[in-house]
């Protein structure tokens, strides 16, 4: 049985550790340091917790000397700090960042790293880089390439269209830091919150937009490979502009503290929520041009006594995933590993994986319009 940290005993924190306790291949401990974040995981069957602050690297050597791998669900701002105790006591380390400052921080660590260094093994990025790199493989040249996802309500009530689902300090991050694409074939910083398009799916109406952080690696992956590449969140329709208010309009932007208060004071989180998940890749192949789509969405599902929100399993899906590809030898052992090495069909084989395959794929292709 292999000894896995699990840092983080939030949200997501403790659905990893339930969903890897219950394998029976795995001794979880979960660590924070918050002992009223580690109640919820203190009962759950083959999982023991431990008080521990992350800001402090002794404690967090204590905590991950001789475990075979550490998996990050702090926040980003922790994250860092998760890795870097990782190389030193030379076990394995993944995480679910979206912050991009991070993944270059746990690429540097894992040029001397003893283990392999697994960053961005979530939702998005993670599965959907996945995605996104097995439709490419198939075209002689990718003229573009959309990945599009959203972890949205099913039932939205406010202005906003919007409930909290996750980390509200990820999500914030997310719509103010620069965010990656391929322009013309070369790497481009674009602005969050722009790029805005509408479509729909199903009959129903979406929008999306520019967020940082969703296409981890897979730009510098594909770079001089395609033309155009670029990562929006879905929203309901109306979201980005009221957002566009409280970011750039009030200033909200240069204080992040209390904008993540007014939405935590103003926002109710909820777990009936749905992920939708598409990506679209067109290009050459044989001479012709071609165009294939991947796309699911995934619901939240009654587990024991409780109930998982789709975020929930999806995040915890994918990273377990990856754990379990990792322990099974699928993977580099060693230094920096990304997740467009990993292939889709492994993926969603896995026994965490097939939570992906859980939702019935959208029957309609996304009819896409471009807004000014």
């Amino acid at each position: 049985m292999r000894g896995i940290v699990v840092a983080g005993g939030g949200k997501i924190g403790g659905v990893i550790a339930e969903m890897l306790s219950e394998t029976g291949d795995y001794a979880v401990t979960v660590i924070d340091r918050s002992a009223q974040a580690l109640e919820a995981c203190a009962g759950l069957r083959g999982v023991t917790t431990r008080v521990a602050d992350m800001t402090d690297p002794a404690a967090l050597d204590a905590a991950l000397t001789g475990c075979f791998a550490v998996l990050s669900a702090a926040p980003f701002h922790l994250t860092g700090k998760v890795a870097e105790a990782a190389a030193r006591v030379g076990c394995h380390y993944l995480d679910l960042t979206e912050d991009v400052a991070t993944t270059r921080k746990v690429k540097a660590l894992a040029e001397t790293a003893k283990g392999a260094f697994i960053p961005q093994c979530g939702l998005a990025p993670g599965f959907i880089s996945i995605a996104g790199a097995e439709l490419a493989r198939g075209f002689d040249k990718v003229e573009e390439l959309r990945l599009r996802v959203g972890a949205l309500p099913r039932f939205p009530s406010n202005a906003l269209g919007y409930n909290l689902t996750w980390s509200t300090e990820g999500v914030i991050n997310e719509y103010c830091e620069p965010c990656e694409a391929l322009v013309d074939g070369e790497i481009r910083e674009l602005p969050a919150l722009e790029g805005l398009e509408t479509f729909s799916l199903d009959g129903v109406a979406y929008e999306a937009f520019n967020t940082s952080g969703g296409l981890g690696s897979l730009a510098e992956v594909l770079a001089g490979k395609a033309k155009n590449l670029n990562y929006k969140s879905i929203r309901y329709p109306g979201h980005c502009g009221l957002m566009r208010t409280l970011l750039n309009d009030l200033n909200l932007r240069a204080r992040r503290d209390l904008l993540k208060d007014v939405l935590e004071g103003a926002v109710p989180g909820t777990e009936q929520d749905v992920v939708v998940f598409f990506v679209t890749a067109s290009g050459w192949r044989g001479g012709r041009l071609m165009q294939e789509s991947y796309a699911g969405r995934v619901l939240g599902e009654h587990h024991g006594k409780g109930f998982w929100s789709a975020i929930q399993v999806t995040t915890a899906a994918g990273i377990c995933t990856v754990l379990d590809l990792l322990a099974a030898g699928r993977l580099p052992q060693q230094g920096y590993v990304r997740q467009e090495e990993i292939a889709l069909s492994d993926f969603l084989a896995n026994r965490f994986g097939k939570a992906y395959a859980q939702g019935t794929p959208p029957a309609a292709q996304p009819q896409l319009a471009q807004v000014a």
